[in-house]
């Protein structure tokens, strides 16, 4: 990876740690996207001192706020002229509904928007840098999934369906997006990395009625940060995924996603929706005919 850039986002703990931490001990130039600088700020002199590269660099950004997404994606154009490998890793599980400053329900915003204005707004940048990859953290959560398309959670809340909503967006955004770039020289491929021990996951048991259950989780059926981040480590770097575009994987190995995934006018319409919560289409019912304009 020695003269590649590597983008990570939610660079600064879990997953995206360690995935930066794999690219950098492989030579890259590695940007660190994260929430906040004090925390991002300790993971790269971390990183650095692990590894001995210094060539890392913190970029903050809130991906609640579509805004913040824009500013970071104009602040890596402005001073990088290629983009070889982009990790769209952070994401948020919230066990109570919150509306994010653009009117968006949260979880569905920073799991799904934020990837989507991000790698949109970097595309071109990839293009300039062919051949390079896009991989996004999904999760299995994606296969648990009913009422698809109440993205935004518009009918009720509950902490976990609308999490395994944002990952079913993750998985239907792979296909399309990568279906956009074929034959651009931009791979785009998304991952479950298994049940790992992070932050996201502990929420869902932090509940009063299963907290009791969350240490047996942890001790018998969760991953290390590390082991989970090693898929997405080959996604990102390896040889062996060289011109594979369009798939998910599953325990090392490219697996069957669920079949509400492959539904192709679900993710038209996903794709349409996602410019309008954008600003990049008028917020007006999407007609068949804009969906075939694309």
């Amino acid at each position: 990876m020695q003269g590649k850039v590597c983008l990570v986002t939610g660079a600064n703990r879990g997953i995206g740690r360690a995935t930066a931490e794999a690219l950098a001990r492989q030579g890259a130039t590695v940007l660190l996207v994260c929430r906040d600088r004090a925390s991002g700020e300790a993971a790269k002199q971390a990183i650095a001192s692990a590894t001995g590269n210094a060539k890392l660099e913190l970029f903050v950004a809130d991906f609640a706020v579509q805004a913040e997404v824009h500013r970071v994606a104009a602040e890596i154009k402005a001073k990088h002229s290629r983009l070889d490998v982009l990790v769209s890793n952070a994401g948020v599980m919230l066990l109570n509904r919150v509306v994010t400053v653009d009117d968006i329900e949260a979880t569905f915003a920073v799991n799904h928007l934020a990837s989507f204005i991000l790698i949109n707004e970097l595309t071109e940048l990839l293009k300039a840098s062919a051949p390079s990859r896009v991989v996004i953290v999904a999760s299995e959560a994606h296969q648990r999934v009913s009422d698809p398309e109440d993205w935004v959670s518009t009918k009720a809340y509950n902490g976990r369906t609308a999490y395994n909503r944002s990952k079913l967006a993750n998985v239907v955004f792979t296909y399309d997006l990568a279906h956009r770039l074929e034959g651009s020289g931009v791979t785009v491929n998304c991952c479950h990395p298994g049940w790992v021990d992070t932050n996201i996951l502990h929420s869902m048991y932090d509940r009063w009625w299963s907290r009791w259950l969350w240490p047996f989780v942890q001790r018998y059926f969760t991953v290390s940060p590390e082991e989970g981040a090693k898929i997405v480590i080959t996604l990102a770097s390896s040889h062996d995924v060289d011109g594979v575009n369009g798939k998910y994987f599953k325990s090392g190995r490219a697996a069957t996603s669920s079949l509400i995934s492959h539904d192709s006018v679900i993710g038209a319409r996903l794709w349409n929706l996602s410019l309008r919560l954008t600003g990049e289409l008028p917020p007006v019912t999407i007609t068949g005919e804009h969906i075939a304009g694309h």
